[in-house]
């Protein structure tokens, strides 16, 4: 059902952020969409996600890191069976764009984690359960 995912941090300045991630503490730059998101390889197992600050995400507060888990199959399956193991989700599933998909969970201390859905056009429209070299900006994550 999970496939991976990624440990996603809110940051004020996607330059300095890079930098630091890269340069200071010599991570793998993996992907960059410009001032969208990017994301650096903290070794072999654990992707951190660079996403651009917003109203309730913002660095250093509450919420300024979220865990994202990379899903096998379509988010509403996904959610359905996370429901009967009594795990609650928030809100309606967002089409952040072409491929991207996203639902909201919490854990059993209220903790939230986003599930996400990659789309492979080529494979008629079935997520893809090849880890991501390419991000479209994402809109709510």
């Amino acid at each position: 059902m999970i496939l991976g995912g990624n440990a996603t941090l809110y940051v004020k300045d996607m330059d300095a952020a890079v930098r630091f991630y890269t340069e200071a503490l010599g991570m793998k730059l993996r992907f960059r969409a410009e001032n969208h998101w990017a994301e650096v390889e903290a070794g072999k197992d654990l992707v951190i996600g660079l996403h651009p600050a917003r109203p309730g995400r913002e660095p250093g507060t509450a919420g300024a890191v979220q865990i994202g888990l990379l899903v096998e199959s379509p988010l509403e399956e996904v959610l359905s069976k996370l429901a009967r193991r009594g795990v609650s989700s928030t809100g309606a599933v967002t089409d952040a764009g072409p491929g991207m998909r996203f639902a909201t969970i919490r854990d059993m201390d209220g903790n939230e984690m986003y599930l996400w859905e990659r789309s492979d056009s080529r494979s008629g429209g079935k997520p893809s359960a090849k880890p991501s070299t390419r991000r479209a900006a994402r809109a709510t994550h």
